[in-house]
């Protein structure tokens, strides 16, 4: 059924944060923080292993490149913060001042991504939910994670993932036969690499716009109809 896996995965996130909000009035902070750094090394292995899809390097240089561009041009990376920051005010009393920033990493965390793109997109070809089946398994454990260390604001990524997600299957759906193998493994490379970004945000080493790059993902469709 297309857009199964998506809704699943919707709920799984739901279902997740609850779970983990339990938790966080149990575990010690120094024990979460301990997993996320867990986690974050994880995403990264995932992020290297998608890479590794790539078949044409410059198809994924030009790919981030001409995604900056529109994404530093749309402003995309200030604009989730902003919501963010906005939500951060509204619930600093309650969350401990994390609201925001759960919210915008667990965005990224469960949006930017090879499962998420190839699901999608397979989902929405054929009907297939396996990748997006697994990927919610994942997010649901990720969610636990994120929601016990950060707070509620994990919650709120569970209807952008929605729309992105529920996004991708229909346009994939509507496109058919038009999206070739090729063209799947370079926007799995792409967002594999954007996942290597998002591990290293989360480990602290760098502070990458991530939001800024998300239209990288989709300009191998174009690309690779002439690379």
């Amino acid at each position: 059924m297309v857009g199964l896996g998506t809704l699943v995965n919707t709920a799984t996130v739901i279902v997740g944060t609850f779970v983990g909000l339990i938790f966080r009035k149990i575990l010690p902070k120094k024990i979460c923080d301990a997993v996320v750094v867990g986690v974050a090394l994880c995403v990264l292995y995932i992020g290297i292993d998608g890479v590794m899809e790539c078949n044409n390097p410059l198809v994924m240089i030009l790919s981030v490149m001409l995604g900056a561009v529109v994404g530093t041009l749309l402003d995309l990376d200030g604009r989730i913060h902003r919501l963010g920051d906005k939500l951060e005010k509204k619930f600093s009393k309650t969350s401990g001042g994390t609201f925001g920033a759960a919210f915008v990493q667990s965005t990224l965390l469960f949006c930017v991504g090879a499962m998420s793109v190839t699901g999608a997109i397979q989902s929405g070809i054929n009907g297939d939910n396996t990748v997006l089946f697994a990927k919610s398994v994942l997010d649901g454990v990720s969610s636990v994670i994120y929601s016990a260390a950060m707070g509620a604001g994990v919650i709120l990524s569970a209807p952008v993932l929605l729309v992105y997600q529920g996004s991708i299957t229909l346009i994939s759906f509507a496109l058919g036969e038009v999206l070739t193998s090729y063209m799947i493994s370079e926007m799995t490379a792409v967002g594999s690499l954007l996942i290597i970004g998002i591990a290293l945000n989360m480990l602290g080493i760098t502070k990458i716009k991530l939001m800024d790059y998300i239209p990288a993902i989709f300009f191998p469709i174009l690309l690779c109809l002439f690379m």
